[in-house]
């Protein structure tokens, strides 16, 4: 076994040996062994001046909405009691619109959930409407025999030798 001073020692040194790099060296040691992929350096050099034209995009955008804003701004005021009802009128007009919508989806949702928590519960329809669904299903089957009944006594009378 090794003696843990020797031990020590030679990690002391490898210490000081690493100190005392040339700073090639320690460059190196930062940047990956790895070289990056055609496709990565692809992606850089289209991805850059695409992103950056659309920074310089955004910029135009906001001076140019900006401006206008304090251009405006003046015809806003001199125009407020016409503009304000309107814009009142049309903003509750669409978040009527919107909140209508929301319910909506919020009871189709809703009704969504019901209904696949009654099939998922109990392997099937809950005891209630299992009962309702035989009903349903003994009523069309009496509705058909009394209609083939009619049907046959409708024939049978047509048949009759006492009628012309």
């Amino acid at each position: 076994m090794a003696d843990p001073r020797q031990e020590q020692e030679q990690r002391y040194q490898q210490q000081q040996q690493q100190q005392h790099r040339p700073a090639t060296d320690l460059t190196k040691s930062l940047l990956p062994e790895k070289r990056p992929s055609k496709s990565q350096i692809l992606a850089v050099v289209t991805l850059l001046p695409t992103g950056g034209f659309l920074l310089l995009l955004s910029c135009i955008t906001l001076a140019a909405t900006l401006i206008g804003l304090a251009l405006t701004t003046p015809l806003f005021v001199i125009c407020s009691p016409v503009l304000v009802p309107a814009a009142l009128t049309i903003a509750l007009a669409v978040s009527g619109v919107l909140t209508s919508g929301a319910f909506g989806l919020t009871a189709l949702s809703s009704f969504s959930w019901v209904l696949n928590y009654f099939r998922r519960s109990a392997g099937g329809l809950p005891e209630p409407l299992e009962q309702a669904k035989r009903r349903v299903q003994d009523t069309t089957g009496q509705v058909g025999q009394k209609a083939r009944e009619v049907g046959q006594r409708a024939q049978e009378g047509g048949r009759s030798p006492g009628r012309t």
